[in-house]
């Protein structure tokens, strides 16, 4: 099926991507809402999943032909929509919602992504950055003057990097004492090598606005 874009309940998007892009859209109950509050083009949801627990005065409308009751109370409603769309082969998901509100879900969105990073390759979106989970060898160009973060999940090890202002080189980082975030690209592309464990990168939406300022040569 490829690509599929999936609304969750966090901070509700400023901007929305082109509908265009995807092969399969979804959300959550949650996310239901605030789609509805945007006007977004509810026609264009493949399917609304969760358990319904914000519908409680009109528990009929889990019987839509677009609603898929997921009542199982181990897993949470980001979790099961994935494995959702997993079955209807989404090969990417990106994900809206996943940041903001609170905050104990957002750390809970990462342990899901984590616990799905080698079924789906999952990309949050948030009003300054995208965030994701990249595999032992990851390149991306076109990120000249942006932020990015390396953030270890919990750990990750032997780190090599290329293109960021302050390198890392064979290196490991770990969440209780070390981790690598507010980095700087001064190259026109980005990579990042590790050997284990499992690393989460940030990219800002836009270049830093103090890039003209550094200076690179230091």
């Amino acid at each position: 099926m490829g690509k599929a874009l999936l609304f969750i309940n966090g901070k509700p998007p400023i901007h929305l991507p082109s509908l265009q892009d995807y092969q399969l859209i979804a959300c959550t109950d949650g996310a239901f809402h605030y789609l509805e509050s945007k006007n977004f083009p509810l026609e264009q949801l493949d399917f609304v999943s969760g358990d319904f627990d914000s519908y409680a005065e009109t528990p009929n409308i889990i019987h839509s032909e677009k609603f898929i009751h997921t009542p199982d109370q181990e897993n949470t409603d980001f979790h099961k929509a994935l494995e959702i769309l997993i079955k209807k082969d989404a090969t990417e998901v990106d994900v809206y919602g996943g940041s903001g509100g609170e905050q104990d879900h957002y750390l809970g969105n990462l342990n899901t992504a984590y616990r799905f990073f080698n079924k789906v390759k999952i990309t949050f979106y948030d009003e300054y950055s995208r965030y994701f989970f990249i595999p032992n060898f990851y390149q991306e160009c076109g990120v000249l003057g942006k932020t990015i973060s390396l953030v270890p999940f919990p750990i990750a090890q032997n780190i090599t990097t290329t293109g960021l202002h302050w390198p890392i080189n064979q290196e490991d980082l770990d969440i209780t004492t070390r981790i690598g975030t507010r980095n700087i690209a001064d190259g026109n592309c980005f990579t990042c090598r590790y050997e284990k464990g499992a690393l989460l990168v940030f990219i800002s939406h836009k270049r830093n606005i103090n890039f003209d300022k550094v200076n690179f040569q230091n």
